[in-house]
C-alpha cells in the first residue's frame, strides 16, 4: 500500500526552549540535552494512500534533542509524552527511568497564551506520571495515569493504535494517544528500555 504525505506546517509563535533555556538535564548528575520544541504548528495538506489523497488539517508537534551522552549505567530508559489540551493548553513531560526507582522527570506546562513554565515531576507532592498497573507495556495499549496536583492536572491516557510495539534491539512504544480527565485532548507517547 505506497502511502504519502503533502504537509504545510505555520507557527505564530517562537519555538519553546525546553529546561533552562534549551539545556535539559536528565539527571541529578551530568546527563543532559540540548532541546527545543515547536508544538504550535497548524498543519495543512493531503494524505495519499493506493492514489487516493485526502485533505487533512490538525495540530501538529516539532522536537529537536541533541546530546553527546548516552543513558547513564543507571538508567533503563525513559518515557516521553507530548499533549494538546482541548482547552488550548501543552504540556510536555519526560521521565528517566533510574534502576534505583528513583525516576527523574520534568517537563513544560504551555498555557493558552504562550507562556511557559517548568512542570517539575516532584515526588513529594504526590505527582505521578507511569503506567498504570493494570496494563503491561510491551506488545500492549498501555494506558498512562498522570497527576500533578498543582497543576490541577489528573488525567489517563489511552493509546489510539495497539501496534505501536517495536520489538528492535532497543525496544520502543511509540504512538499517539487521546486522554481525558480533568482535561481532555489528544497526545503522543514514547517508551524505551521495556
Amino acid at each position: 500500500m505506497p502511502i504519502s504525505a503533502t504537509l504545510r506546517l505555520d507557527a505564530d509563535r517562537l519555538p519553546l526552549l525546553q529546561g533552562d533555556g534549551g539545556y535539559s538535564r536528565k539527571s541529578l548528575r551530568e546527563q543532559a540535552s540540548y532541546y527545543y520544541s515547536q508544538p504550535n504548528f497548524r498543519s495543512k495538506g493531503s494524505i495519499t494512500i493506493d492514489d487516493k489523497p485526502v485533505d487533512v488539517t490538525g495540530q501538529a508537534w516539532l522536537d529537536r534533542e541533541w546530546s553527546s551522552q548516552p543513558l547513564a549505567s543507571d538508567q533503563s530508559g525513559w518515557d516521553w509524552l507530548s499533549l494538546h489540551f482541548k482547552s488550548g493548553e501543552k504540556l510536555m513531560l519526560y521521565r528517566m527511568r533510574q534502576t534505583d526507582g528513583n525516576h527523574y522527570g520534568s517537563g513544560k506546562w504551555v498555557a493558552r497564551d504562550g507562556t511557559a513554565r517548568t512542570a517539575r515531576l516532584a515526588r513529594h507532592h504526590h505527582d505521578t506520571a507511569r503506567p498504570s498497573p493494570r496494563s503491561p507495556v510491551a506488545r500492549s495499549r498501555p494506558s498512562w495515569r498522570i497527576a500533578i496536583p498543582r497543576l490541577a492536572l489528573a488525567i489517563d491516557c489511552t493509546p489510539l493504535n495497539a501496534k505501536s510495539w517495536m520489538g528492535t534491539n532497543f525496544p520502543y512504544w511509540e504512538g499517539p494517544i487521546s486522554f481525558a480527565g480533568s482535561h481532555s485532548g489528544l497526545g503522543y507517547l514514547e517508551m524505551t528500555g521495556y
